[in-house]
């Protein structure tokens, strides 16, 4: 996503569709194809945290099983198809429906993980 941002970002500048004196500070100097970039980018660094947090802990805990697993790459695949929502189409119902249900599946993992905190105590 850094590398896509950094396209759109020349793309912008080149096309002068950029209010340059307001870029550095103000989000709106940009247009929404740099918006959506940028904002797909951000997102990542919210529910990806809490994911990369409850694969350490299934781990760290050994309980990985096949269920986790299958429930971690759905939850990647599902941020995969986000992404490409995001930046492209951006349909805000459908993008909501994938991340309602790669929000489901993170549910699905926390409760793994307070599985097998009891398994282990």
């Amino acid at each position: 996503m850094y590398i896509k941002l950094t396209i759109v970002k020349n793309r912008a500048l080149a096309e002068a569709d950029v209010g340059l004196s307001r870029r550095s500070l103000h989000s709106d100097a940009w247009p929404d194809s740099v918006l959506k970039t940028s904002n797909n980018l951000q997102n990542q660094f919210e529910s990806p945290v809490l994911f990369y947090a409850l694969c350490f802990m299934l781990w760290s805990l050994n309980v990985v099983s096949f269920t986790s697993l299958a429930v971690a790459w759905g939850f990647v695949v599902l941020r995969g198809v986000h992404v490409l929502i995001h930046t492209g189409s951006n349909v805000v119902a459908v993008r909501k429906k994938v991340f309602m249900f790669a929000t489901v599946l993170l549910v699905v993992l926390s409760v793994l993980v307070l599985n097998g905190m009891l398994l282990a105590s």
